[in-house]
């Protein structure tokens, strides 16, 4: 554990789990308008592996997300990132174990437009007030075929660029586990393959844990498991999911 996190509270929780949910419950609304978009799930993330999150629209996969990575709080339930409970953190607490375990890759990009390519990787350890491991960084914009655009700002670059730079921003602090939400949703078909390809090469060859929401079986297919919820709750979990599986299960949810 860092020395940033050294005086949170911490359990014994499985080590092996980079981030869990036990039970949890997230209601919105209030009484008699109240939307249960979470109702009692439990999951685990394990440790360097890649799990896609699918569903129908309005099915809470984003808000597992969310409540699994300390963006939103459960209603009811604990969420774990390693062995620390996020419901027994306050918010300064909490913002600092997302600052120094936890990475995020966006839909939308989220880039700071006034910043470099460069600047925008480091931005987290920027704030962190952490140096960079100059072999992490440098395998990161080799892997990412981003070292002729590091000076480039981020109106200088394409779509799928943009994104490989919020990727290597996601990875660059080592985080205990990084949180896609729908990475592939504003890029093409290439440029989207050449993402999913490397958050797998990212898993497989640098240990890296990664929870990806998406709605396209074909993405889910990079990963190494697909969590489906419906109604707030996980349905099924498929080992080694194919595009052709997933759609299957997704079409008979549907109806």
């Amino acid at each position: 554990m860092s020395a940033i996190l050294r005086d949170l509270p911490h359990t014994n929780h499985n080590e092996a789990i980079a981030a869990s949910v036990v039970s949890g419950v997230k209601q919105y609304g209030e009484r008699g308008t109240t939307v249960r978009a979470l109702d009692g799930v439990t999951v685990d993330f394990h440790s360097g592996g890649f799990t896609a999150i699918m569903g129908p629209s309005g099915s809470g996969k984003s808000t597992l997300m969310h409540c699994a990575a300390g963006l939103d709080r459960l209603t009811d339930g604990r969420a774990y990132i390693g062995g620390t409970e996020l419901g027994a953190l306050g918010d300064r607490e909490l913002t600092l174990l997302r600052r120094t375990h936890v990475g995020f890759v966006f839909q939308a990009f989220n880039l700071v437009p006034t910043l470099s390519a460069r600047e925008n990787i480091l931005l987290p350890l920027d704030l962190a007030g952490s140096a960079p491991d100059p072999v992490l960084l440098d395998e990161l914009v080799t892997r990412l075929e981003l070292r002729e655009r590091l000076a480039h700002r981020p109106g200088e670059l394409s779509g799928g660029q943009q994104q490989r730079v919020a990727v290597a921003r996601a990875l660059v602090s080592r985080p205990r586990i990084v949180f896609a939400d729908e990475p592939t949703g504003n890029l093409d078909t290439r440029s989207g393959a050449e993402v999913l390809d490397f958050l797998r090469t990212a898993a497989r060859e640098l240990g890296q844990t990664i929870v990806m929401v998406t709605h396209d079986p074909i993405a889910a297919a990079y990963a190494d498991r697909a969590v489906l919820l419906q109604d707030g709750r996980v349905v099924d979990d498929i080992d080694e999911p194919t595009a052709e599986r997933v759609l299957d299960r997704m079409q008979r949810l549907g109806r």
